[in-house]
């Protein structure tokens, strides 16, 4: 029997609090847990190729929407989309995820911001190519919101996978994680993709607040309740292997950035972590917030690969997090709309599996817009060892 990777996408929210925020009864998207752990019967199944492989690429910080009162701004769009099709024709993935900071939120008007959904998703829809987003802090802002979006791009979008997940699960602000997995046979699947939304910027409405920016620590439990419905339905957790993305990088991975080695992890190093991001190690009151979320996540998901993160657009190398003993990944800063310098460039991070073995280590890379490739590792059991 071929192969079979099922995109399954449990995305970790909340319910937003305020009547211009609630979810319209007939769109709401309730994730039960049961046997089949099937949300989406009436979606295609996304299959994993003749040989074995499987490609990902990862679209991160795209910031459409900047200064719309100007040429600049919309040049910009212009330029992200053609980046889009460009790398959509040449690389060919078997799925895309859109990692964060779509919309640079700040810049919208609340009669129109949600068009910025259908620009991004057009080159997606065009090569019907399934994907799934996460949402960054600039995805949340007066007059956006993550909630916003999703709706939207499920509107739009008919091989959009991103969910909804359950009130209660996910703190204000954070609507946006999911998973995916890769089946040989009916029953059995052997690759869990999960995401999570580490929320961050402001509420909506004119009395706007900061909001938190780490994954909220209900997610904690949700973790915990969803394996546990995978081991009973499919088996041992150690059958399968995994993948996370969240847009801003977890707490922990700040002073990593101290011993990182150029040869060893290569990549773009530009941004030091904790100085002008949005992201919960700005302040060193919220260090520590997502401790539940990453302890939880390292301990009850097996096989877990890498954790990708995007958010530092100067930023694209791999480390081996000692505590946990997992590899965290940056993306590639893709979008032309956010903030740069000269030399980073625009691009993408490419994720290959060469098996759906669920030990078997991973190929990563970034492809620039111009074809150029740098930051090639392979993220497995000898990385960094």
């Amino acid at each position: 029997m071929k192969a079979e990777l099922v995109v399954q996408l449990l995305a970790i929210g909340l319910a937003l609090v305020g009547a211009s925020n609630a979810a319209p009864a007939s769109r709401q998207l309730t994730l039960g847990t049961d046997t089949s752990l099937d949300p989406y019967p009436t979606k295609p199944r996304i299959v994993f190729r003749e040989n074995g492989t499987f490609k990902i690429t990862v679209f991160s910080d795209l910031h459409f929407g900047e200064n719309p009162w100007d040429a600049w701004g919309p040049q910009q769009d212009v330029n992200s989309i053609a980046l889009m099709k460009l790398v959509l024709a040449d690389e060919a993935p078997d799925y895309v995820v859109l990692n964060g900071d779509l919309i640079t939120g700040e810049n919208t008007f609340r009669e129109n911001s949600t068009s910025l959904i259908d620009e991004i998703v057009a080159p997606l829809n065009a090569v019907q190519i399934p994907f799934s987003s996460t949402h960054g802090n600039h995805d949340n802002e007066p007059n956006i919101t993550h909630y916003d979006e999703i709706i939207r791009e499920q509107e739009v979008a008919p091989l959009s996978y991103t969910r909804l997940a359950p009130p209660g699960v996910g703190g204000y602000g954070g609507p946006g994680n999911y998973w995916v997995y890769e089946k040989v046979t009916d029953g059995a699947p052997i690759l869990v993709l999960w995401f999570f939304d580490s929320r961050g910027g402001f509420s909506p409405g004119a009395n706007s607040t900061a909001m938190p920016d780490w994954v909220d620590s209900t997610v904690a439990t949700w973790i915990q309740t969803e394996t546990a419905a995978m081991n009973t339905a499919w088996g041992p957790a150690e059958n399968r292997g995994a993948l996370a993305f969240v847009h801003i990088p977890p707490h922990v991975i700040q002073p990593l950035q101290a011993d990182l080695n150029s040869t060893r992890d290569p990549g773009l190093n530009a941004d030091i972590l904790g100085q002008g991001s949005t992201q919960a190690t700005t302040d060193p009151a919220n260090a520590g917030k997502d401790d539940d979320f990453w302890q939880t996540l390292n301990s009850e998901v097996q096989n877990l690969h890498a954790v990708i993160s995007g958010h530092d657009h100067g930023n694209e190398w791999c480390i081996r997090e000692p505590t946990k003993n997992v590899i965290f990944c940056f993306d590639k800063h893709s979008g032309y709309g956010g903030y740069s310098s000269t030399g980073w460039d625009h691009g993408v991070r490419n994720i290959v599996f060469s098996s759906p073995s669920p030990t078997q280590g991973l190929d990563t890379w970034i492809r620039l817009e111009n074809g150029t490739t740098r930051a090639r590792v392979t993220l497995d059991g000898n990385y960094m060892r």
